[in-house]
């Protein structure tokens, strides 16, 4: 099977070779794509070097997958062409996560609305990945009614420019500024741009995503994103007000019994998620699981994982693997 990887020499691509070099997936020919400035470039896939090529060429070659992680302007004017070409497109920018006629898809949620007729695939924004997988057993048995968000979002979701900002700050050197202001030693509450309505773009992805993801548009949802002095791990603190009553050991097993989700919430022995312990790994964990004794029928929880990961490239390439285990995708021979 031809794989092809758009933006392979950026954050997100260089993490989804690593989870590529992990997964099922037989790939008997990978094609990093990049840029005209990076054609040519060497990357490294199971021991072996692969020079980037152009977007144009990596279309010729009718890859059976793509992995897309350059940008929404990109796919927006290259997803198509690749899947007028019988490839399946797994996008992680923000282009065609809206759109109605593209799924969002994350596995363990939705991949079984898939089909082989589905050749543009939308990933999920990475804040609203992890969200997703813990909202998803509580909304099937007891309904949300509204949910308030605040995320703690780290630098590593703005890519290279913002972590070399983070690291040139820490040894007080000067450095290309990838936001407004400092970012060590502080908190910015921008993450995105700002929209007419005084949220951020990315505020607003995570209440369009999650409604569409769970197919339910009368959830009430708010969120505040903030920018934090972490190199790696998207942290989340959530109050869900729901439409039934429950129990709370009852809604720890049942986000224990999700695919995916670990269950870190032993306050007693200081045990609960944190970045630092999620990076690296393809899991989202949740703790700090508490009744909200402010308002009925409602609780709060913490939730983190690595936003590389399940946050962006485990989440497409489980994808990927989806439709290959379910035989949506006929390979083709190579030439």
């Amino acid at each position: 099977m031809r794989v092809a990887l758009v933006g392979a020499t950026g954050m997100v691509g260089s993490e989804m070779i690593k989870v590529l070099e992990e997964s099922t997936l037989k790939i008997t020919d990978f094609v990093p794509v990049a840029s005209a400035k990076s054609i040519g470039k060497q990357v490294r896939f199971k021991g072996d070097s692969y020079a980037c090529v152009g977007l144009e060429t990596a279309v010729e070659m009718q890859p059976e997958i793509a992995l897309f992680s350059a940008g929404g302007s990109v796919s927006l004017e290259w997803a198509p062409k690749f899947a007028a070409h019988g490839t399946y497109v797994v996008d992680n920018s923000s282009a065609w996560r809206m759109d109605k006629n593209t799924p969002l898809v994350v596995p363990e949620i939705n991949a079984s609305t898939l089909t082989a007729d589905d050749h543009i695939i939308a990933n999920p924004n990475c804040s609203t990945i992890q969200l997703v997988m813990a909202l998803k057993p509580i909304h099937e048995k007891y309904g949300i009614k509204r949910l308030i968000i605040s995320t703690y979002q780290s630098v590593s979701g703005t890519g290279y420019k913002a972590m070399n900002q983070l690291e040139a700050e820490r040894k007080g050197d000067k450095t290309e500024m990838a936001y407004p202001h400092a970012i060590d030693k502080n908190c910015i509450p921008h993450c995105d741009v700002f929209m007419d309505n005084g949220y951020t773009k990315e505020e607003m992805k995570m209440v369009n995503e999650t409604r569409k993801i769970l197919g339910d548009d009368s959830i009430r949802i708010t969120a505040t994103a903030v920018r934090v002095p972490v190199d790696g791990g998207h942290s989340e603190s959530i109050n869900l007000e729901l439409h039934k009553p429950f129990n709370l050991e009852q809604i720890t097993q049942d986000l224990a019994s999700m695919p995916g989700v670990v269950i870190q919430d032993d306050v007693t022995n200081n045990v609960y998620p944190m970045p630092l312990m999620a990076k690296g790994k393809n899991e989202v964990f949740i703790g700090r699981i508490r009744r909200d004794e402010s308002a009925d029928n409602a609780l709060n929880m913490w939730i983190v994982a690595d936003n590389l990961r399940k946050g962006a490239a485990t989440n497409a390439v489980q994808i990927a693997e989806y439709l290959t285990a379910n035989n949506l995708i006929q390979t083709k021979t190579i030439a």
